[in-house]
């Protein structure tokens, strides 16, 4: 299936067949075995990539992204809510990338996870622990991450706004580094003989520049591509402990906030503003530049959900009534579009 998949790339099971019959058989009983699970297809693919990625220094790029089936005839077939209303019916995937941090080819897929969300509305989530969110994936790709990748030079998971959990940081393995677009002002410890508490972006807003870089940004849907001029600030700051929710975690984490900003309006679209979290150490703008470039990388990961989606698979048009079929299916097709990527690339 996977040659096929990456020969043929659709969403249609016959079509993948070439209008073979039994070939089409082969393919449906496949993915309707019980004894084949989404866990062991995503472990096989990760098994791969650690042998490729053997000596390298890694970027695993991660995120989530929504596989929309349908309206009322999905919810009828037992797919669960995504996006905002709950109008809409489908999947979700997390994956997790590694990636070249030398050169930014892709290496392979580290995790992928697809659920269908069911039992109904969640408790608040102050009463709940990650463990009982959804948001434990991404401690969950960071783990597999240090665990798949043993061989590898270095780690470094970097991950969008979502990601900015406090138990991520705290519970990271000690082999993988984190750079984490920071969402949340937090709370921050400042001064040594007395624990005052400070904001997070107020801290950071009032350091004084550290230097600029010059950075070329590339096109994107309603963006041109422009050279532009980044304002860099950078400072460790020591994070408390959230205060709700958190009885198992350590009182404060320390990190580095590395903030860059445009120096000026951009042209037909927002001037970029990223506040970085990591746990390298940063001390120079040489260091800091370096955090930046590592955060772009995570932009492959937005290519492989378009390789998925309408670049490539077109997953979401794919007619499996059965949620359970589908999982195992999306599944492939994740581990496909890695090689589809390869591919073009080349």
């Amino acid at each position: 299936m996977h040659a096929a998949l990456v020969a043929r790339p659709g969403s249609c099971i016959r079509q993948l067949a070439q209008r073979n019959r039994a070939r089409e058989i082969q393919f449906t009983r496949f993915l309707r075995n019980d004894a084949v699970t989404a866990e062991e297809i995503a472990g096989c693919a990760g098994e791969r990539t650690a042998g490729r990625a053997r000596g390298r220094d890694v970027v695993v790029a991660q995120d989530t992204s929504e596989l929309s089936l349908g309206g009322q005839r999905a919810k009828a077939n037992g797919y669960g809510p995504v996006g905002k209303g709950g109008a809409l019916r489908g999947l979700l995937l997390h994956a997790a990338l590694a990636i070249d941090a030398g050169n930014g080819g892709v290496i392979g897929l580290i995790d992928a996870k697809v659920w269908n969300r069911t039992g109904g509305k969640a408790k608040h989530r102050r009463s709940r622990t990650t463990k009982q969110k959804e948001s434990q994936r991404w401690l969950d790709s960071t783990r597999r991450a240090a665990e798949v990748l043993t061989e590898a030079a270095t780690i470094t998971v970097v991950s969008d706004r979502e990601s900015d959990i406090y138990a991520h940081f705290a519970f990271r393995p000690s082999r993988a580094h984190l750079i984490v677009r920071a969402c949340q002002n937090r709370r921050i410890e400042t001064g040594e003989e007395e624990q005052q508490i400070d904001l997070l972006f107020s801290h950071i807003d009032s350091l004084p520049e550290a230097g600029r870089l010059k950075v070329n940004v590339p096109a994107a849907p309603g963006r041109k591509a422009r050279s532009s001029e980044l304002a860099v600030r950078f400072s460790p700051v020591a994070l408390c402990k959230p205060l709700h929710g958190a009885a198992d975690l350590p009182e404060a984490v320390t990190l580095t906030m590395v903030d860059v900003r445009e120096t000026s309006t951009a042209e037909g679209g927002k001037p970029i503003h990223w506040r970085l979290l990591t746990t390298h150490p940063v001390t120079n703008l040489v260091e800091a530049r370096r955090i930046v470039d590592l955060y772009r990388m995570r932009w492959v990961i937005e290519e492989y959900f378009h390789t998925q989606k309408t670049g490539g698979f077109d997953i979401e048009a794919a007619d499996i009534s059965d949620p359970e079929v589908m999982i195992r299916f999306a599944t492939a097709v994740a581990v496909a579009a890695v090689s589809v990527m390869q591919l073009v690339k080349a």
